[in-house]
């Protein structure tokens, strides 16, 4: 089988092109981006080797495995990180937190806390835009922070991590606090969509908000005045969680859309002392 035989195998199986040139490229150890590559080369035989581990790979993602658990990478805001079955995937509709976060004004020496860190992508996304910032990031699952200190050392970007259930290990007081908890409601009709994934970091109570509402009551006690406290959340949560941190006592509560128009981030300024 050439190359051109097996992208057209990818399609009969209803795999899209892009998905198939990337397991392709990675079942034969090149880099995920070199696309061009295989259409300068598409006449060439592929070595039994890689067809085998090519078909695994297309047989593991019509399971709904997702593409960066095969790959063992994800792009999340310029930065390649590795990932697995330890953490969820980063994903795109997360970058419009990091966006925000930098839009802030903020010291010029920051201290940051990204609570429930998964990969570390937010924390290592901060820290790689802001490299001054003093950021921490914290996570309950010890295969987690495994994941996340392999990429900060991959990346050459220096991060804090520590084992921690959401505030009970930070350390000191902080500038803006960010969140991507689990926000997904037990027995959601999606959630067999995300079995892949570890479901800890998905769902969170009967209606979703349990995580969200134990951050926003806890984090008073852990931010400077005029800190931002910065969450992610579901498609239809928005209304929720501004009433969550306008209760709790924040300003300036607000929402923000990710780029398919949909009220993804929530978040509110701690009050200055007057």
């Amino acid at each position: 089988m050439n190359i051109a035989q097996a992208l057209q195998q990818a399609r009969c199986l209803a795999i899209s092109s892009l998905e198939a040139q990337t397991l392709l490229l990675h079942a034969l150890g090149r880099d995920l981006l070199d696309r061009a590559w295989l259409l300068l080369h598409d006449s060439d035989d592929l070595p039994l080797t890689t067809c085998e581990l090519y078909k695994d790979l297309m047989q593991r993602r019509l399971a709904h495995e997702p593409l960066a658990y095969l790959t063992g990478q994800q792009e999340f805001h310029g930065l390649s990180l590795q990932v697995d079955k330890r953490v969820l995937v980063p994903r795109p509709d997360t970058e419009t937190l990091v966006d925000w976060a930098l839009q802030l004004e903020l010291p010029p020496q920051a201290h940051v806390l990204d609570l429930g860190t998964g990969s570390g992508a937010i924390a290592l996304a901060l820290k790689n835009a802001h490299p001054h910032w003093q950021v921490q990031a914290v996570d309950a699952s010890e295969h987690a922070l495994a994941v996340a200190t392999g990429n900060a050392q991959k990346l050459q970007l220096e991060v804090s991590f520590l084992p921690s259930h959401w505030f009970s290990q930070a350390q000191g007081l902080f500038d803006l606090v960010v969140s991507n908890p689990p926000y997904i409601a037990q027995g959601d009709p999606h959630l067999p969509a995300l079995r892949a994934e570890p479901l800890q970091a998905l769902v969170s109570g009967k209606d979703g908000l349990d995580d969200i509402r134990h951050i926003t009551a806890q984090a008073p006690a852990h931010l400077l005045p005029g800190a931002w406290l910065l969450l992610e959340h579901g498609f239809d949560q928005a209304t929720a969680v501004r009433h969550l941190l306008a209760s709790q006592g924040f300003v300036q509560v607000q929402s923000r859309n990710d780029l398919a128009g949909i009220q993804r981030c929530s978040g509110g300024q701690w009050p200055e002392v007057k």
